[in-house]
């Protein structure tokens, strides 16, 4: 049966406090409001550029991503929210 001394205790934990900070550093970041706003921009410009290439029938290069369905979401729920917008401008013409 093999002992453990103090020192290789507190030096795991000390391994394991700086595992978790890096951790909880790396969620925080990839989930902040600006990181996720960035996030959604990117997806939705992917799916405006995917939209512009089926409307002129262009093939999307091997290279460039492809639009996702979060992507397809939010291009619809903006545009949505701008018909909203619009319509009730008109309304009040």
């Amino acid at each position: 049966m093999s002992t453990t001394s103090r020192e290789q205790i507190e030096a795991e934990i000390s391994r394991t406090r700086e595992e978790l900070r890096t951790t909880v550093d790396e969620l925080s970041d990839r989930l902040s409001p600006k990181n996720l706003a960035q996030e959604a921009t990117d997806e939705v410009k992917i799916a405006v550029a995917d939209l512009k290439r089926r409307a002129t029938g262009e093939v999307r290069a091997p290279d460039e991503p492809e639009a996702t369905r979060t992507g397809w979401i939010l291009l619809g729920t903006g545009a949505l929210v701008a018909l909203t917008v619009v319509r009730k401008i008109v309304k009040r013409l």
